[in-house]
């Protein structure tokens, strides 16, 4: 498994929350749900994303950002316009002095705002559940992310469009499955720009001897990996290998190896019912109390805190 494919294993929408949203201006929405992953997709006109302390940024007609949670940002047509609506967490929608919209800008299936032909219209989809994100795909994103329409061209765009404001059996399903791959599309393009600001262990990949041992650490985690056996697999010695891989990652191997160790078995507890005695001899550990005691002391909770926490 390649490190950019370990990575798109992430999204796994389950319900994820859609809406075409179209303003004529002046037009302003404050976003505070708190959600983990946002992407927005003009499909017309522009809009202004304005992330709390940090510069705006301009989205036009084919350009993409995903905002990585839960900082809150408001969307806009211009920088002094005021709020007109507030996104609180679940998406409920209030105005900003608290009082309910009570769907004073509903447009029909899923489509919202002020008018379904506006003059900006956007695709929104969020997943409102840390769950269904990796935490290492979350940890490798900036705040704001952006593509423009001249750095990636998305076959996705015209279907989403159809399907976003569709109302027939399993929509939902066929929603969270576009917007996965909307997502994964996008990262792929991203990842792929030489200034991208991918992670460190990312970028160290391409080095001859660190690359080499994150591979054997990715691919085969399980295995009881010492820093003398990498060491003798990239034909360095000890010292030199944990230099080189601390100066290059930000961290030693074995460190290294137990983030990585844990972030599978935070993964694997969301996604599947296996004991935590498969979960820990999965992911390198020797037993169920050994992963607990490393889980608990990284995560802050148990394996099955952890668990019931996202089924929750």
């Amino acid at each position: 498994m390649d490190a950019l494919t370990g990575l798109l294993e992430g999204p796994r929408a389950r319900g994820a929350f859609m809406i075409r949203a179209c303003f004529d201006p002046p037009w302003a929405v404050r976003v505070e749900d708190g959600a983990p992953l946002t992407v927005m997709l003009v499909v017309r006109g522009e809009a202004l994303v304005l992330p709390d302390g940090r510069e705006p940024v301009r989205l036009r007609a084919g350009d993409l950002a995903i905002a990585r949670g839960p900082a809150p940002y408001t969307c806009a047509d211009a920088p002094g316009t005021a709020p007109q609506a507030l996104i609180l967490p679940g998406q409920e929608c209030h105005r900003p002095d608290g009082r309910p919209l009570n769907g004073s800008m509903d447009l029909g299936v899923r489509t919202w705002g002020d008018r379904p032909e506006g003059a900006t219209v956007l695709l929104i989809g969020t997943y409102p559940r840390r769950g269904e994100i990796g935490g290492r795909l979350l940890d490798a994103l900036p705040p704001l992310l952006t593509l423009t329409a001249e750095a990636w061209d998305c076959p996705l765009t015209p279907y989403l469009c159809e399907e976003i404001v569709r109302d027939r059996p399993g929509q939902e399903v066929v929603l969270d499955r576009l917007l996965d791959l909307l997502v994964i599309a996008a990262l792929r393009a991203w990842f792929a720009r030489p200034e991208a600001e991918a992670p460190a262990w990312y970028r160290a990949l391409a080095d001859p001897v660190v690359g080499g041992v994150l591979r054997l650490l990715q691919d085969d985690p399980a295995h009881p990996w010492t820093v003398a056996a990498l060491a003798a697999k990239a034909g360095v010695s000890r010292a030199a290998l944990a230099r080189r891989f601390t100066a290059l990652v930000g961290e030693p191997p074995m460190t290294y190896l137990t983030g990585w160790r844990l972030a599978l078995a935070a993964d694997r507890l969301r996604d599947s019912d296996d004991t935590l005695d498969a979960v820990a001899r999965r992911v390198g550990y020797g037993s169920a109390f050994a992963l607990s005691t490393a889980f608990k002391r990284v995560y802050g909770v148990s394996p099955d805190g952890y668990r019931d926490r996202r089924a929750g």
